[in-house]
């Protein structure tokens, strides 16, 4: 698909969401995307590989849960291209956020986008969650189709403070993982995503740490 159709495709998906971006950071998010297209041909960053369908199902996809999380201190785990982290850092450029991966070829790209997008609110980490020591300790963990939501929450005790929320982006929402959550969480709410050109179901799941 040609860039200026891309850009066109961009646009009116963000204008969808009722977001004022202003041009600076929308021309991040088209400078984002042309370096997920050039590092996915040799690092398979991602099995979407339609440049339209990169905008719908990844840029798009994350813009539609920026109005939701708001925290200052944020941790995107299992990140991998940096989704939602780094969109939200472009977004929201006043607030820090910790994008964390075991797999050192999604951490280098990464750091390749904080480089040539000037992201001086991101830091990049490669590492398990169970090891890593977030430096300072988060108000919020975000999550997109990392895993189940108990399997989730069992690496959140060294990343999310108490009173932090953890907010994991879903397509299907199983009332098994809402019945499973451990007794030190509750779950605050639930609500249906829209992204625009995406005729799928989207969930956010809102749940905070009690303890």
């Amino acid at each position: 698909m040609p860039e200026a159709s891309c850009e066109a495709l961009l646009r009116s998906g963000i204008d969808k969401l009722q977001l004022d971006l202003g041009e600076d950071r929308f021309q991040q998010l088209l400078a984002y995307h042309r370096l997920l297209q050039d590092w996915n041909k040799a690092y398979n960053l991602t099995s979407i590989r339609d440049p339209e369908q990169m905008i719908v199902r990844h840029l798009l996809d994350s813009l539609s849960v920026v109005h939701c999380i708001r925290e200052d201190q944020v941790l995107d785990l299992g990140t991998g291209a940096g989704l939602p982290g780094l969109v939200l850092a472009i977004v929201y450029p006043e607030k820090n956020y910790q994008l964390l991966d075991s797999n050192g070829k999604k951490t280098r790209f990464i750091n390749q986008v904080k480089i040539d997008l000037g992201l001086k609110n991101v830091t990049v980490a490669k590492s398990r969650a169970e090891t890593y020591q977030p430096q300072p300790i988060c108000q919020a963990v975000t999550s997109r189709a990392f895993a189940t939501l108990s399997d989730s929450i069992a690496l959140l005790s060294n990343l999310l403070m108490v009173g932090g929320r953890f907010y994991a982006m879903k397509a299907k929402l199983l009332d098994q993982e809402l019945k499973d959550l451990p007794s030190t969480y509750s779950l605050e709410k639930t609500q249906p995503i829209n992204v625009p050109f995406l005729a799928e179901d989207r969930h956010l799941v809102i749940i905070k740490r009690l303890d």
